[in-house]
Parts: structure tokens; C-alpha cells; sequence
């Protein structure tokens, strides 16, 4: 059964740092690419950052590049640093990992963990 479990959320100040974490399982996901994606209250799921298989190429949405780092410390675990957090990240975080090239498009993406919560107050 794959899994992609999530952590790290939590409430911070504006201009805080998180550090979120995935841990995937379940099979092997040497040959996936990647990434994070985010949905707010009442609005779409979007992308936020995708990695490659391999770890060396990155993807990142204009609205958090210069502030998120996206990583990976082997196949199966991921991490998204976050710096300088604004209120407008707020959102539950999800990641994903898809066979293949790296992609913003949400469809694109077969597994899914269940999210964290990150909520920044002003």
C-alpha cells in the first residue's frame, strides 16, 4: 500500500520558517519526480514546488521562489523549507510524487498524501 504521510505544519508568526517533511512508502520511487502543492480555504489546490527523480533539478511557483527550498534526501523522504512566511501561505500542504519529468499540473500526480496545516498570522 504506498503511503506519502506529511509533517512539520504549525502555526507561526509572519516571517517565521517551517521545515515540512514527507515520508513516501509502499513501493519504490527511485524513477518519480516529486512535489508540493498547497490548497487554502475556499480556493484550488495549487502547485507549489516539484523536484526531479534524481534530486537536481527543481520547480518552484513564482509566488514562494527566493523563499521555499524544495529537497530530497533519498526516494522515499522530501522536504520543503520555508522562510519569510507570509499570511498568504497559509494553506494545507500536500505532497505527491508522479512517475517520470517533473510537473505543475496537479492531474499529473498519482499519489498523495493527506496534508499539513500550515497557518501564518500576521
Amino acid at each position: 500500500q504506498v503511503q506519502l504521510v506529511e509533517s512539520g505544519g504549525g502555526l507561526v508568526q509572519a516571517g517565521d520558517s517551517l521545515r515540512l517533511s514527507c515520508a513516501a512508502s509502499g513501493r519504490t520511487f527511485s524513477s518519480y519526480a516529486m512535489g508540493w502543492f498547497r490548497q487554502a480555504p475556499g480556493k484550488e489546490r495549487e502547485f507549489v514546488a516539484a523536484i526531479s527523480w534524481i534530486g537536481g533539478s527543481t520547480y518552484y511557483a513564482d509566488s514562494v521562489k527566493g523563499r521555499f527550498t524544495i529537497s530530497r534526501e533519498n526516494a522515499e523522504t522530501l522536504y520543503l523549507q520555508m522562510n519569510s512566511l507570509k499570511p498568504e501561505d497559509t494553506a494545507v500542504y500536500y505532497c505527491a510524487a508522479k512517475p517520470g519529468l517533473m510537473s505543475r499540473q496537479r492531474l499529473q500526480y498519482t499519489y498523495w498524501g493527506q496534508g499539513t496545516q500550515v497557518t501564518v498570522s500576521s
